[in-house]
């Protein structure tokens, strides 16, 4: 663009100056633009622009041209960014956040690239008088769905260009398996010709983040042999939020908190069409009740290779948890959008379906293989379809580079491009530890009366609990059900109701601790019991009679919600709460004891 042009007058102002940025960005002047040899500090043989138009196409191609442009100074590398795909924001907030250098869609025609590269199918790339060509990746699994075409009211295969660029001879269409190639030109004959078969990086990614699976579990905050369930859903009403938006808090609301975890991810388009405050607003009692919320840009390759069961529908994260073995359940499937015949149809045949209509806790019990029934080859199967669209693992990075740099009619750089393993995940908002729950518990007598009783105890976070599939057990035997809450609870629904209320802040003292206790059963008249820890010396529950339990447990059981609740089964079962027992929560038991005493009473004013 000319100084001249830059200069313009606006329509209807006269003399006022032309808005270049036509209301986005301004145009660029390095390393394109208005005499770009005086400002360069590397010269350049060759000019790269990629197409930036949605938020799941960019995060494609940054994943991997850097890598493929590795250590080569003669290359320049610049964005368009292509504001008119109804999901374009979050676009330029990505592109600057890496640093990018981004020029304005109007911009694009009068600058004359080497090569365009790019993710979305959908910018018009005809209309400028480049003849450069134009490699067009897939930002998904093969070409697996049909979705709205933005140019009309139809729908369309995604993934394919319009065939005047195919006819023009530019385009290329990398492919991750040559069946891909058939299915194309049975689709559409101009494609004939036209792919190039690259594998796919992403899934070499995972595959080398395996190794890692245990830093990714550490990095979500899943240990101590807590089962990761994680939820993927893609866009529109076939998807698995598009279907039942309260599914993350149903499930929340039914798995034990000591032995799962949930996490989200959501398809770029969820958050760039309906924004991320809408997105939170929906999810929020989910959130509150712990919900891992992995950012659309990052972080799912990670959450992935950490789950231990993936939810999902057809979305391409759901094919690749397949082709990982990772246990799997639809949670829905657009059968109307997956193209016959392609592997995400059969996955859809073949992959058990989560029953909305029924309780969820067995059913993800089942997918984890509690009680799956022998000879059952389901996960085997899907792990093969899964494999079925991804030809050459482990070289994409090195078939790409060298696509690219046939394109560019340049020498590879010396060495292979390096393969990374994901980067670990960062949940968006990581929720606050709860703080108020649901607690479950049951007393099972020793059979030969030397041992104590084991006591089992289970958590659901209070703010799901609108979602629960109906409360269990108060039966004269147990389970028992009680509502146990931290005195700090910023809900005071919570504290007001509880029957159990708990200080998280250690007492320095036993008398400390008894002061707390008292003040705390004055203040909520429905509370039965008093919680705190009192440094070096477990847990002490005050009662409303005057009496103290001081409970102590070996390990690392040492959550006073915890300890409360064995004192809690012993009164409801009608159980001295005194004596040996064993405290199981999830999957770790302690051996726990408990010693019936009377706090001191506290000193009146004026005593």
């Amino acid at each position: 663009m000319g100084r001249a042009e830059a200069a313009a007058p606006v329509e209807g102002r006269p003399g006022a100056a032309a808005d270049t940025t036509h209301g986005l960005l301004p145009p660029l002047r390095v390393p394109v633009g208005d005499d770009p040899e005086r400002w360069r500090t590397f010269p350049g043989e060759r000019l790269v622009v990629a197409v930036a138009r949605t938020v799941t196409s960019t995060v494609r191609v940054l994943d991997v041209l850097r890598p493929v442009l590795r250590d080569d100074p003669r290359v320049h590398l610049v964005f368009a960014f292509d504001p008119t795909s109804a999901f374009n924001d979050g676009v330029h907030a990505l592109l600057r956040s890496v640093g990018a250098r981004v020029l304005p869609w109007h911009q694009l025609p009068r600058i004359d690239p080497h090569l365009i590269i790019t993710a979305t199918e959908n910018a018009d790339l005809t209309t400028a008088p480049h003849t450069c060509p134009v490699l067009v990746l897939p930002h998904g699994v093969g070409f697996h769905k049909v979705v709205p075409d933005s140019r009309s009211d139809r729908d369309r295969l995604a993934g394919v260009v319009p065939d005047e660029l195919l006819r023009s001879g530019r385009a290329r269409l990398a492919i991750s398996h040559p069946d891909q190639a058939a299915q194309l030109a049975a689709a559409h004959p101009a494609t004939a010709g036209r792919t190039l078969l690259v594998g796919d990086p992403c899934y070499d990614a995972l595959l080398d983040g395996r190794a890692l699976r245990g830093q990714y579990r550490r990095a979500l905050g899943v240990e101590d042999g807590r089962r990761l369930i994680m939820l993927s859903s893609t866009w529109r009403d076939h998807s698995v939020l598009g279907r039942d938006a309260a599914l993350p808090a149903r499930l929340l609301a039914e798995l034990p908190l000591d032995d799962y975890a949930v996490a989200l991810v959501t398809h770029p388009n969820i958050t760039s069409a309906h924004g991320r405050h809408a997105l939170r607003s929906h999810l929020d009692s989910a959130h509150d009740a712990g919900l891992l919320t992995i950012p659309p840009t990052a972080g799912w390759q990670a959450t992935l290779l950490a789950a231990d069961l993936l939810i999902g529908d057809h979305g391409s994260v759901t094919f690749y948890g397949a082709a990982l073995g990772t246990p799997l359940l639809l949670g829905a499937f657009g059968d109307d959008e997956a193209v016959a015949g392609t592997p995400m149809a059969e996955l859809g045949r073949i992959a058990p379906r989560l029953g909305s209509d029924a309780p969820l806790r067995p059913q993800i019990e089942r997918a984890l293989g509690m009680g799956r029934a022998a000879g059952d080859d389901t996960a085997e199967r899907l792990r093969k379809v899964g494999e079925s669209a991804f030809a050459a693992p482990g070289r994409a990075l090195a078939l790409l580079r060298s696509a690219v740099y046939d394109l560019l009619d340049l020498s590879e750089p010396a060495g292979p491009p390096p393969r990374r393993a994901p980067e670990p995940p960062v949940p968006q908002d990581r929720p606050e530890p709860t703080t108020a729950c649901h607690v479950h518990t049951s007393l099972t007598e020793d059979p030969d009366g030397t041992d104590g009783p084991r006591i089992s105890v289970e958590r659901t976070p209070a703010a799901v609990a609108a979602h629960s599939c109906g409360a269990r057990g108060d039966a004269p035997e147990g389970p028992f059900r009680h509502l146990s809450c931290a005195d700090d609870e910023r809900d005071r629904q919570w504290p007001e109701s509880a029957s159990v209320l708990v200080r998280r802040d250690p007492a320095d003292t036993v008398v400390a601790a008894d002061r707390w206790i008292d003040d705390t059963l004055a203040r909520y008249p429905g509370c039965l019991l008093a919680a705190v820890t009192v440094g070096g010396r477990g847990c002490r529950a005050g009662l409303r009679d005057g009496r103290t339990v001081e409970v102590t447990a070996t390990g690392r059981l040492d959550d006073a919600t915890v300890l409360a609740s064995a004192v809690y089964a012993c009164l409801r079962s009608g159980r001295p709460p005194e004596g040996f027992a064993t405290l199981a929560l999830g999957e770790r038991t302690e051996d726990a004891v408990l010693r019936l005493t009377r706090r001191a009473s506290r000193p009146r004013p004026g005593d």
